[in-house]
């Protein structure tokens, strides 16, 4: 279009244009290593020999090539262009020379004394017309650069605002190239740290080995059938064999085509990945997942499952807390940590499924293996929906329809969205089954939960120098009881009196509940009437001691009324208190009791 010999594109590199990177990395370039003089260097320019290009493109008239030159390449006059391209670079200007004496003569009248006059004859007399390249930040990222037009001619302004046009388009262009080679490095960078991670994260070949050589005990031995099953007195290899148990009892090994090794390495790497926080570790998700397990067998709801649904909420109930760190998602919103900015609802639930995946795509830990595309792209969906279902906020916002349906008379169990409801509502009963066990063990549980809730009260006192709600107050652990008694009014009590409906094999989960709701308002009338004044002194009126029993201490979750109330598509809003009597007298949940004051976390 502009007929000329040759023309280039320089890129600059901005990524290390700070001048003192290479002398701080003691190195030198090959700009600087070269032996030929400057061609120029006036006052007015900043600096330009500290530009440095990353690569050059070349295409000459008679080449239909593309050509990549190196800085060595470039010799003789063409390493002036290069001294031309650098003023550009440095000035934000276009320069157009063409090679007169007047020019030269310039040149030699800023300082450029010490340039020999042969050297200055014999390159600088090509006509080289250089224009800046910007991106979207108004910031030089290269050089358009026609050399010599035909026939000797200069370089006229038509060419100048020819070339202009071409440079605003070259811009976007290598804009959006540079774009996308960040985005590829970081992306090998991810993929990397994966890799790394996945190596630590899984278990390694001796512990799978070993567990491979064990003989595993019945489900009867371990009580996987009962609803009232316990690990307390299991060690932590009864545990992993328990959980091989229940897949065997399921006759999932065999049905999904699970080799035995990789069955047992997945298990011993689901394990690894739970920290070693007081409740929200690996014994936790192992009880989760027995009720899930009893539910399906002893509670006959397998008949109203397929076998990808019932592997899925196994897997589910397993990883649902993988990676937990003690702190409920409010706390992690507070502390703008990287999860919070990563996810800004359910943030913690995403984790636990992005760390369910990572084991699975970790070598030798693939329990899907064997899937078809479709079956696979199934199971993670029901993986993914079931795990993020053990975030309170949804559960609320989906338990007054789940009510409706079983109330409905004769549910369509065969509708996906039923379907999905149904699972997610199974699985935040498993989640708070330890309020369903009998009571030495959910006391025992309820103390560990709440000695994980007082230490991230002990952080946000120290670290947000906040004063944290009733439930992660240990100062205020004397109200444990009555906290209790709410939490099984406004969470457990509605969700397995609906299971109930749905499947009255599940009874045992209901009258358990009860029976422990009892317990806890025994022991939260017990403490009102040995001490009023301390009761009163505490609590500070009826009304607060209202909204501490709302807040009952929780069990497998964590949501605050905050976080129900921006995720409540359907406006429910304000808890509508009602009034308690000093007795304790039982507690009506209305469908507004989304947001009291500070809703459980639960376990």
């Amino acid at each position: 279009l502009l007929q000329c010999e040759k023309c280039r594109v320089y890129l600059v590199d901005t990524e290390h244009d700070d001048p003192g990177f290479y002398q701080r990395l003691d190195i030198i370039s090959e700009e600087k290593s070269s032996p030929l003089p400057p061609i120029f260097k006036p006052k007015k320019f900043s600096k330009p020999q500290d530009v440095i290009f990353t690569t050059i493109f070349e295409l000459r008239r008679d080449e239909q090539e593309i050509r990549q030159p190196s800085l060595k390449d470039l010799s003789g006059s063409e390493a002036a262009h290069v001294h031309f391209a650098r003023h550009v670079v440095a000035t934000e200007q276009t320069f157009n020379w063409s090679g007169t004496d007047e020019e030269i003569k310039d040149i030699r009248s800023n300082n450029i004394s010490a340039v020999p006059s042969d050297f200055l004859a014999e390159r600088l007399k090509s006509r080289v017309l250089s224009i800046p390249i910007f991106n979207s930040d108004n910031k030089v990222i290269g050089v358009a650069q026609l050399v010599n037009k035909l026939k000797g001619q200069v370089f006229t302004e038509c060419d100048i605002s020819t070339l202009e046009a071409f440079s605003i388009f070259c811009g976007l262009g290598i804009y959006n190239t540079q774009m996308y080679e960040n985005a590829s490095k970081l992306m090998a960078k991810q993929k990397v740290a994966l890799e790394v991670l996945s190596y630590h994260a899984s278990s390694s070949l001796e512990e799978t080995k070993r567990l491979m050589q064990v003989s595993i005990p019945t489900a009867e031995k371990f009580k996987l059938y009962s609803f009232e099953f316990s690990d307390f007195r299991l060690t932590d290899d009864d545990t992993c064999q328990a959980a091989i148990r229940m897949f065997m009892d399921l006759d999932l090994i065999r049905k999904f085509r699970i080799p035995y090794q990789v069955m047992c390495r997945w298990i011993l790497s689901v394990k690894k990945n739970y920290r070693p926080v007081i409740y929200h570790n690996w014994r936790h998700a192992l009880n989760v997942a027995q009720t899930v397990f009893a539910m399906l067998m002893t509670g006959q709801m397998k008949h109203m499952m397929s076998d990808i649904e019932i592997m899925a909420l196994l897997v589910a109930c397993l990883s649902h807390d993988l990676d937990h760190r003690g702190t409920n998602n409010s706390f992690q919103s507070k502390i703008e940590s990287p999860l919070a900015i990563l996810y800004s609802t359910s943030t913690m639930e995403h984790h636990h499924f992005d760390q369910c995946v990572m084991i699975l795509n970790s070598e030798g830990n693939n329990i899907f293996q064997s899937l078809s595309p479709e079956e696979y792209k199934s199971i993670i969906s029901i993986v993914e929906s079931s795990i993020l279902s053990t975030d309170l906020a949804l559960y609320f916002k989906k338990k007054d329809s789940f009510g409706k349906l079983v109330k409905s008379g004769e549910p369509d169990w065969k509708n996906p969205q039923n379907k999905e409801l149904l699972r997610g509502m199974m699985m935040t009963a498993c989640d708070v089954s330890a309020i369903c066990k009998p009571w030495e063990v959910q006391k025992k549980v309820a103390e560990l939960v709440a000695g994980e809730f007082f230490q991230q009260g002990d952080l946000e006192k120290e670290r947000l120098k906040e004063q944290p709600i009733a439930m992660m107050d240990r100062e205020k652990k004397d109200e444990l009881p009555a906290m209790q008694v709410g939490f099984i009014d406004c969470i457990c009590l509605p969700v397995y009196r609906s299971l109930t409906d749905v499947q009255p094999a599940l009874r045992p989960l209901l009258d358990g509940c009860m029976q422990n709701r009892k317990n806890w308002q025994s022991l939260a009338d017990d403490r009102h009437k040995k001490d009023v004044d301390l009761f009163s002194l505490k609590i500070g009126s009826k009304k607060k001691h209202e909204n501490s029993q709302l807040n009952g201490i929780a069990h497998l979750h964590q949501t605050t009324a905050h976080e129900v109330s921006k995720q409540d598509d359907n406006g429910i809003g304000d808890f509508k208190r009602k009034k308690i009597s000093m007795e304790h007298k039982k507690m009506k949940c209305s469908n507004k009791e989304h947001h009291a004051g500070n809703l459980c976390t639960v376990l």
